[in-house]
């Protein structure tokens, strides 16, 4: 019964930023982690973060660490993708996703997924 909507998504040129949200349906929202993740054109879902309900800790991709940075307001039942210093590669539909925990298994991008997003679409391009 969960939805999920992400926005933020656009055009933006190399070295720029996007602020993307995934905003949850209800207060039943904050009682999951929430994953980011991304598909490039030609490209196999990869995870780009995750911020965990159980102890509040955020992890990364290494690909994208130092430059993306995720965060929660519960109060709006959102949780937040900031991207940073962006490249051309970086280019995807990025989905949210509420998740039962931050825990990933190899070649199961959707371990312990319980809902997903419809996507956002970042373009980085000049």
């Amino acid at each position: 019964q969960l939805q999920l909507v992400e926005s933020g998504g656009g055009l933006v040129q190399p070295g720029g930023s996007l602020r993307l949200s995934c905003k949850g349906s209800g207060d039943r929202f904050n009682d999951y982690s929430i994953g980011w993740f991304r598909q490039a054109p030609g490209k196999e879902r990869e995870g780009v973060s995750c911020f965990s309900r159980r102890d509040g800790s955020t992890d990364y991709a290494d690909s994208v660490k130092g430059r993306f940075t995720i965060s929660r307001d519960r109060s709006k039942n959102t949780v937040f993708l900031q991207l940073n210093s962006l490249k051309p590669e970086n280019t995807a539909v990025y989905y949210c996703a509420a998740k039962y925990s931050c825990v990933t298994k190899p070649n199961n991008v959707a371990f312990d997924v319980r809902s997903w997003g419809k996507g956002t679409r970042v373009t980085v391009s000049s």
